[in-house]
């Protein structure tokens, strides 16, 4: 029997003076290997705002003879590949003495378990994201340590919840307590931060201009520094971290080969004027992300939190943050259930296009985890127990799906992303408010 030597991840091709980065293939695990064997896994997470009708979500059955709800149907053809899970809490969105601001905290406390600062300033405060807790672990291997994307725009400063700061209701992931990460809502840039915008040259210009600003900012710092207090020189000192953090991803970019998109893709022109179509594209940006290995890590922003869109082409003419404040009334709830189930149904189509993608002797799903849900329950109440939570795809095979699991109450949902963490070799004690990593 013939015994073929393994072909490097980092292989290329090399013609008409390009390097085409190749897919994964069989042939990139070691030789006598199990199917699954060195198959890189990836983790994503989507967010809808503003809760759900969870009297229209919840399975009434737990274990695997479950039904899906109405809200839940569209994900039918993916019933074996899905966990939808009951009981977890985000206790940090809770008040805890802060008063109003249960959207601001429901998005910042979401990944991070952490407790946002009520402050509309610059001193915000939250945590480490899940996410990004996986971007430091793994994202070396990859050209983009992790990926921020979503579908509605958000200021980065201002008052936008009670008095808390518009990061924390628009903004997913935190690279540390004090640096939000800001999604991309553009489906032309994130190509372009995936694959590369125009010719070699006009690359290398926008590269060498990048350079040269940090350099100046740098320089700045380093001359501003002395003239500060304590205080300022920490934030000061962040600052810095981030500009290094950015050279660095820079560089490592400059050293791996160039990733091209799959043959027929085409580059988009800009944000859809439908938000159907908007979610789709930045759906499809991500399973490309994900095909190509650019990065193994996403956080995707269907909608801010407290959005106030409203969805007429569903028949919901109504602004979703309005109706979720329904007060029972069952027009109002009807509504809300459409809304969610449009949302639903969107999801559903990022995890076919996930499944449509053959990876060896399975699907590009297979070796996924997409976490989808809210930081909210019932929207009218901002309840923050007993949330709605999916978790789509097997991680290899070491996720049990086609199950709805119920745990006790208050178990906290940090305890599902050490889980997830776990999957990805991603070697925490502890996150946020986490207690210990959920058995799935």
């Amino acid at each position: 029997m013939s015994v073929f030597k393994a072909i490097p991840r980092r292989t290329v091709l090399r013609g008409l003076g390009a390097a085409v980065a190749l897919p994964w293939l069989d042939a990139m695990r070691p030789a006598f290997a199990g199917p699954r064997a060195d198959r890189p896994r990836r983790l994503a997470f989507v967010y809808v705002p503003n809760g759900k009708n969870m009297a229209d979500w919840t399975p009434k059955a737990e274990g695997a003879a479950f039904e899906l709800p109405m809200i839940l149907q569209p994900l039918e053809a993916f019933r074996d590949d899905l966990l939808v899970l009951t009981g977890l809490t985000a206790d940090k969105a809770r008040a805890h003495g802060d008063g109003g601001g249960d959207h601001a905290r429901a998005l910042a406390s979401w990944l991070t378990g952490a407790q946002p600062k009520k402050t509309d300033g610059a001193d915000i405060r939250a945590g480490l994201s899940a996410d990004q807790a996986a971007a430091a672990a793994i994202g070396d291997r990859t050209r983009l340590p992790s990926l921020e994307i979503g579908c509605e725009s958000g200021a980065m400063a201002g008052n936008c919840d009670s008095g808390y700061s518009c990061v924390y209701s628009s903004t997913m992931s935190w690279k540390s307590a004090t640096q939000p990460l800001p999604k991309d809502v553009n489906p032309k840039s994130v190509f372009d931060r995936l694959f590369g915008g125009g010719s070699a040259d006009e690359r290398a210009r926008a590269r060498a201009q990048r350079k040269s600003v940090l350099d100046l900012v740098r320089e700045d710092a380093k001359d501003l520094n002395g003239k500060l207090g304590k205080q300022d020189q920490q934030k000061l000192d962040e600052y810095a971290s981030s500009i290094r953090d950015i050279e660095e991803r820079m560089e490592r970019a400059a050293k791996l080969p160039e990733v091209k998109p799959p043959e027929g893709t085409a580059r988009p022109a800009g944000i859809p004027a439908g938000p159907g179509e908007h979610i789709q594209l930045m759906s499809d940006l991500l399973t490309l992300a994900f095909q190509a290995d650019v990065t193994r890590i996403c956080t995707f922003v269907i909608a801010n939190e407290g959005s106030n869109k409203p969805y007429p082409f569903i028949n919901v003419p109504e602004g979703h943050h309005d109706l979720s404040h329904h007060g029972g009334d069952k027009g109002k709830t009807a509504k809300i259930a459409k809304i969610n189930e449009f949302h639903v149904r969107q999801f559903a189509r990022l995890l076919g296009r996930l499944k449509a993608v053959k990876e060896g002797d399975g699907t590009l799903l297979d070796h996924c985890m997409i976490a989808y849900g809210s930081g909210n329950s019932d929207g009218n109440r901002h309840n923050h127990d007993d949330l709605p939570i999916l978790v789509a795809g097997k991680a290899g095979g070491s996720v049990k799906s086609g199950r709805h699991v119920r745990f006790p109450k208050e178990t906290p949902l940090n305890n599902l992303w050490l889980a997830l963490l776990q999957r990805l070799d991603v070697k925490l004690a502890s996150l946020g408010d986490s207690s210990a990593p959920l058995e799935l």
